[in-house]
């Protein structure tokens, strides 16, 4: 997959493109069917396939007091652009004169004069631009007098026999309940974070089991605190089960600052420090909750071991 990261040159000089734009965070099932759809018309048309996304959220600087937590971060979301088999990712970068472009100066800097689209593959709910007012009818009326056509297509419903479609918000949501199996079903994959392994207060060790305090951007979307069995990734590759801790510890804390995601691996001994990690959330165990004393603390944590080995091994 081809990244491009400025238009000030067309990139294929001459070739027409079909495009999907939008966010794509998370780039779940509901996005991949689009990209499919992009995909397949590109080959009939002998165009390139092309997702346009942004270096960060439009949200961020349009109403960065509600802008939502991020399902992928930067290098995660291109890594699934990539799988997809888009011929490229265009990537531009989004700030406050950006945000104020007018839809059809977009359409045609963008889309007609740098990429020389042929076909827009877009949800039909789509809209962008200045206060949002690009939209489907819109990109219809350019596209008569610029020769490009428009594909508005219908979200794609989830499996769980709820109507609500798959969508970035929807899968924000199930990880707020600490539904990880529902999100994961709507992504298409586990939802994963990623970090280095910090040090921490080293409590975990004192009692026998061990953890990896993984940090995580604040800009991440984490699920609810709780206990979960999950996957843990170490920067050579290699996977090894684990039971995961993301709270706030009550225990031994009355008022923390923010989650701390800690991750206890199977059967393994070993030092982890500044490590780049990958976390994986599989299974919810339980809820987070406050025990009386350390040794309270250790017959829990021996359940939870247990569960997740269960789960996780099933």
């Amino acid at each position: 997959m081809q990244v491009i990261n400025d238009l000030n040159e067309a990139p294929w000089p001459g070739e027409r493109s079909v495009v999907t734009i939008g966010a794509y965070d998370g780039v779940h099932l509901g996005h991949r069917a689009v990209i499919d759809q992009v995909r397949e018309i590109a080959a009939a048309q002998a165009a390139r396939s092309v997702v346009l996304t942004f270096d960060r959220h439009p949200a961020t600087v349009v109403r960065p007091e509600s802008a939502p937590a991020l399902l992928t971060n930067a290098d995660q979301r291109l890594e699934l652009l990539a799988e997809t088999g888009i011929d490229a990712a265009v990537v531009l970068p989004f700030d406050a004169h950006q945000s104020h472009e007018h839809p059809g100066s977009f359409i045609e800097r963008v889309l007609v004069h740098g990429l020389g689209v042929r076909t827009i593959v877009v949800g039909e709910d789509f809209h962008f631009g200045k206060d949002r007012e690009g939209n489907v009818d819109l990109l219809e009326k350019v596209g008569r007098t610029n020769d490009f056509d428009v594909e508005p297509i219908r979200l794609i419903e989830r499996a769980d026999g709820i109507t609500e479609p798959i969508s970035s918000t929807a899968i924000r949501r199930a990880l707020a309940g600490g539904d990880v199996e529902v999100a994961a079903a709507m992504l298409g994959r586990l939802h994963e974070v990623r970090g280095p392994v910090v040090e921490g207060d080293k409590r975990g060790r004192l009692i026998g089991f061990p953890t990896a305090n993984v940090s995580v951007p604040r800009a991440v979307c984490l699920p609810a605190d709780g206990v979960y069995a999950g996957w843990f990734e170490r920067s050579d590759g290699v996977v090894h089960p684990c039971a995961i801790n993301l709270g706030r510890r009550p225990t031994f804390y009355e008022h923390a600052d923010s989650s701390l995601l800690e991750a206890h691996l199977l059967d393994f001994d070993g030092d982890l420090y500044g490590e780049q990690v990958k976390v994986r959330f599989a299974h919810f165990l339980r809820s987070e909750r406050k025990f009386d004393g350390i040794e309270a603390i250790a017959a829990q944590l021996q359940l939870d071991v247990g569960h997740a080995r269960e789960q996780l091994h099933s």
